[in-house]
């Protein structure tokens, strides 16, 4: 990776022994290498055994979980937070497991939808929840820092499992709780 960041800085017209790239492509991939950490995790090693018995069924919320993630289009970032609810049926998950799931899959190449859709589906399979309810707010530099450049933009994406998609009063007080 090193490599190619050299080479991508040379094709720029740069001169890599210049006082400010000097080590550049070196601390680029390292970079790299952290924003795209999530290939290298799964699922099972971030719950790490943290689900627990409970008697509740009430809706459980976490919200402005922030997230940063590339936009594999054009390799650049985008910076949001996330909403996750669930309806236990008889476990719930540990706290922070849900933003440590909302990191993983926002830590590898992504478009907005399909990190909606896995973090929902990941939680609805790992908590055997009745329902699973996830928003992401986030703003693109893909579309702020070129093409468009509209600097106020906001995409919203969500996705409604179980009964989050069956049941309007449960998408509803998800909803009205989140704002």
């Amino acid at each position: 990776m090193k490599d190619a960041y050299a080479s991508i800085i040379k094709s720029m017209g740069e001169d890599l022994n210049r006082p400010g790239l000097a080590g550049t492509p070196e601390r680029a991939a390292k970079a790299m290498e952290f924003l795209t950490q999530g290939y290298q995790q799964n699922v099972d090693d971030i719950i790490n055994g943290a689900m627990f018995p409970t008697t509740s069924n009430e809706m459980v919320i976490v919200k402005n979980i922030e997230l940063y993630s590339l936009c594999e289009h054009h390799l650049l970032p985008f910076i949001g937070k996330c909403h996750v609810a669930y309806l236990p049926t008889g476990m719930v998950i540990g706290l922070s497991k849900i933003a440590r799931i909302v990191d993983m899959f926002a830590r590898r190449l992504q478009i907005q939808e399909q990190l909606t859709q896995q973090i929902a589906e990941t939680i609805m399979d790992k908590t055997r929840a009745l329902g699973v309810g996830v928003i992401i707010e986030s703003q693109h530099m893909c579309m702020m820092m070129r093409g468009v450049q509209k600097q106020n933009s906001v995409m919203t994406t969500s996705c409604m499992l179980g009964a989050f998609r069956e049941r309007q009063t449960t998408r509803s007080e998800f909803l009205s709780l989140i704002k």
